[in-house]
């Protein structure tokens, strides 16, 4: 039996149990994700379920209906995420969730409904193709331990991550409302560096709420100073961290690697066997940063769909109007005030599902 279910009708319990139980289920894919997104954005989300005779769940597909200025909205599973698209027992029933969610996108008035999810390994493949950037996943193998996983590392990063420790830094976990505090002060400062308009504070504070203890803030210090946080997502199979921000004026210190292996330590006590770094582009720099703590690139593959079936495969994209702009518009943005990025930035990012 296939349903469509609302978030607010879900039973979330046997929805997580699914998910917790899944091979390739992601931290995002708990409904924790589509609450918060939920609380802090006002998206609505639905979810198609699949039950066998025996009504147990062997399906399931998380949408969130995006509602973009000027009336138009569409679905996507999910966003503020790279990975959260179907997940099934097997491929015939992944196919009728597929076939549902497109029927919901007239019921909805959604114009497109686009699928998040991985592809093949890309680990023997060239940097670029077609003139276009691929897009990938990077997934580093964990240990039984986290000593194991430091005498695995190269001689070259072990020696980086005792350097950062030899400058003063050190690590601490961010607890409630004050950890998250810290957190979005390194990370909205970074994100206004970057040239991107930050998220909401409520959209974290959402996170930590409805994820409890699965949601885990990391912070670095120097002397009386956090200069640098992030926040990881823990699933019994693999953890993930979807935001790392560090303060660029400390960055000599090296607290990035502090930062991750410290958050990496984290997931080897939580008996995981993945850490998922997020989304690189092939060959860049944030590509090499993961690379070295031995990820493995993974495509992304992005489906898009319309009311009459599959479009196209959203990545690898060849350059857009939008990616050959995008330089000006960081700079644009990297120049306005503080007081004025902070303000405008959530107003903007709840529409930018990336």
């Amino acid at each position: 039996m296939m349903r469509k279910v609302p978030y607010r009708q879900l039973d979330r319990d046997r929805v997580d149990a699914y998910v917790s139980r899944h091979p390739n289920a992601t931290a995002y894919h708990f409904s924790a994700w589509m609450g918060a997104v939920e609380k802090a954005y006002q998206h609505d989300g639905w979810y198609i379920v699949s039950e066998n005779d025996a009504g147990t769940i062997d399906g399931l597909l998380p949408l969130c209906r995006l509602k973009l200025p000027f009336g138009r909205s569409s679905l996507v599973s999910l966003p503020f995420c790279d990975l959260s698209g179907p997940l099934s027992d097997s491929i015939t029933i992944e196919k009728q969730m597929i076939e549902e969610a497109i029927g919901l996108l007239p019921e909805l008035g959604a114009r497109k409904l686009e699928l998040r999810r991985a592809g093949e390994s890309m680990v023997d493949s060239v940097t670029h193709e077609s003139g276009g950037a691929v897009k990938v996943s990077m997934l580093a193998g964990l240990p039984d331990s986290a000593e194991a996983l430091f005498e695995g590392f190269k001689a070259k990063l072990r020696s980086q991550i005792r350097k950062a420790e030899k400058n003063g830094l050190s690590f601490e976990l961010g607890e409630g409302a004050v950890g998250v505090e810290h957190f979005y002060k390194v990370f909205a400062r970074n994100m206004k560096r970057l040239g991107s308009p930050v998220h909401d504070r409520r959209w974290f504070e959402a996170i930590q709420a409805l994820y409890g203890k699965q949601a885990v803030i990391g912070l670095v210090r120097y002397d009386e100073r956090i200069v640098g946080a992030g926040l990881i997502l823990i699933h019994p199979h693999r953890v993930s961290i979807p935001w790392a921000s560090t303060l660029a004026e400390y960055n000599h210190l090296a607290p990035n690697m502090l930062l991750y292996w410290e958050l990496m330590k984290v997931a080897c006590t939580h008996n995981a066997k993945l850490f998922d770094f997020g989304r690189s582009t092939m060959g860049e720099g944030t590509f090499r940063f993961k690379k070295q703590w031995g990820a493995e690139p993974r495509r992304l593959s992005w489906d898009e769909y319309n009311r009459t079936g599959l479009v196209n495969p959203v990545t690898p994209a060849k350059p857009s109007l939008m990616s050959r702009l995008r330089p000006w518009v960081e700079s644009g943005w990297q120049a306005l005030p503080d007081p004025i990025a902070n303000r405008v930035g959530p107003k903007l990012r709840r529409y930018i599902s990336l």
